[in-house]
């Protein structure tokens, strides 16, 4: 049993990382950067924000962002550590296997493998949402049966299974296409938010401000477990490290600028919203932006937050399915998923085999299936994802001081504790159901792991890689 512990010494991961299982090397810090406001900024700015300040936070909703902010920052200290160290595509599966052992590493990677497959599908069908209504308002009316799950009531949810489709082609296309087109939506979805800042900061009254805390501090901290998931994304970025020209220097700034910029923007969004209009009267609404500017006298404000959010959710997949597609290709090279999952494209570097795989199985959960309470599975995925990183940071630190860090997390122990007890405690808000899934698909992981994946694993027959 001692095997199911072994770790993968950083020199090995490294090497993996050249020949000709290596992916394409094309991205630098600004596109980085966009792949985390592209995987961030979804539809969570339009729609969580009305809600936290009515039911929780009121005008000091923008002391839940920077708290929220505060919290994820801590665990995006310990990945910009761990990614500007170990340069491999896996994200947090890959640290993982580094500082905890094979078994640790294995638990992260199922764990990723649910919680990219339930956001994909679930943003998926949400862009469906956006983009119907957006035609029906052109009116152009697409019929129900194909744009509806059957357990909606519907056939397949076609436009769920599109757009995922044409995301799977970019990316099998390359990486570098993918970049660009990333730069592209994501470049007009923040001009869409600046449009609505410009529009609506004449409007502000700062008597809408006050009482600025109603609810009490007690209200600022639940807004902040309200409103946490609208950062939920920039882990994304570190799955990109090994097609990084200079991810020594390039990954931390992406993490961190990409989280610095969107809880700027949260921030100021927040801060408008409550000053336009008193923030009771968010209480009933799911579309707080295209409200704010219909009361000011702005009537298209829900095409707009429809456009808006259409290129968000475009932006938010393309990241989600770029992620869950590294992880794969990353498990696979390691021998603990079939080898035919990683295959590489000669000419473009890129994972088709995983693209292809994720693409299918995405689309058939999105065009068939209802998603409902089930992509709750997603936040409790990533926060066991961001507790495995900031205790392996910590682990590594003590048992390998000698490594080289380009970039070191500040206050090791405390920061990735501080992460860690954060996501413990946003965990525990969670409802009971998701904990009991997500407990089931451990289980069946565990189960996964000694039927495939520990009797296949490249270190049985390679014993130089492995590290005490």
């Amino acid at each position: 049993m001692k095997d199911i512990f072994r770790k993968k010494s950083v020199k090995s991961l490294l090497q993996e990382t050249e020949g000709e299982k290596s992916l394409k090397k094309a991205l630098g810090s600004f596109e980085l950067t966009m792949l985390g406001i592209g995987a961030i900024v979804g539809s969570g700015i339009f729609v969580l924000t009305g809600v936290a300040a009515a039911k929780f936070s009121g005008p000091a909703l923008v002391l839940s962002f920077i708290v929220a902010g505060l919290a994820c920052a801590f665990a995006a200290l310990c990945y910009a550590e761990f990614a500007a160290m170990i340069p491999v595509a896996g994200s947090a599966y890959t640290y993982g296997y580094a500082a905890l052992g094979e078994i640790w590493a294995w638990i992260i990677g199922w764990d990723l493998i649910l919680e990219y497959a339930v956001a994909i599908a679930a943003v998926a069908i949400g862009w469906s949402g956006y983009i119907v209504n957006l035609l029906k308002n052109m009116g152009i009316e697409l019929p129900a049966s194909l744009v509806n799950s059957p357990y909606d009531g519907g056939i397949v949810n076609l436009p769920a299974m599109l757009i995922i489709g044409v995301i799977s082609i970019l990316l099998i296309i390359g990486v570098k296409e993918s970049a660009r087109f990333n730069n592209f939506i994501v470049a007009i979805k923040i001009g869409i938010i600046f449009l609505f800042i410009f529009l609506a900061v004449g409007h502000v009254k700062p008597v809408n401000w006050h009482p600025f805390m109603p609810y009490g501090f007690n209200g600022v901290l639940q807004g902040a477990a309200y409103v946490f998931f609208a950062y939920i994304g920039f882990d994304a970025v570190s799955t990109a490290a090994e097609e990084v020209k200079n991810p020594q220097k390039d990954l931390p700034k992406g993490i961190i600028a990409s989280l610095l910029i969107c809880t700027l923007l949260y921030i100021v969004v927040s801060a408008i919203l409550t000053g336009v209009v008193p923030y009771l009267n968010y209480m009933n609404t799911a579309a707080p932006v295209a409200f704010a500017l219909e009361q000011i006298g702005i009537n298209w404000g829900s095409a707009l937050v429809s456009v808006g959010a259409v290129f968000g959710l475009t932006s938010v997949l393309l990241v989600m399915m770029f992620g869950q597609t590294r992880v794969f290709f990353a498990m696979s090279r390691d021998g603990l998923l079939p080898e035919v999952i990683g295959g590489i494209n000669k000419k473009t570097k890129t994972p088709v085999n995983s693209t292809i795989i994720v693409g299918v199985v995405t689309a058939i959960i999105a065009g068939f299936l209802p998603i409902g309470i089930v992509s709750e599975l997603t936040n409790i995925g990533t926060l066991a994802a961001f507790i495995i990183v900031s205790l392996g940071v910590i682990v590594l630190r003590k048992k390998r001081p000698d490594l080289q860090r380009p970039f070191k997390c500040p206050l090791v122990p405390i920061t990735p504790i501080i992460s860690s007890l954060a996501c413990l405690g946003l965990i525990w808000q969670l409802e009971t159901a998701t904990k009991i899934r997500f407990i089931v698909w451990f289980v069946l992981g565990v189960i996964v792991y000694f039927a495939y994946g520990r009797r296949h694993s490249t270190m049985n027959g390679d014993p130089a890689s492995s590290e005490e």
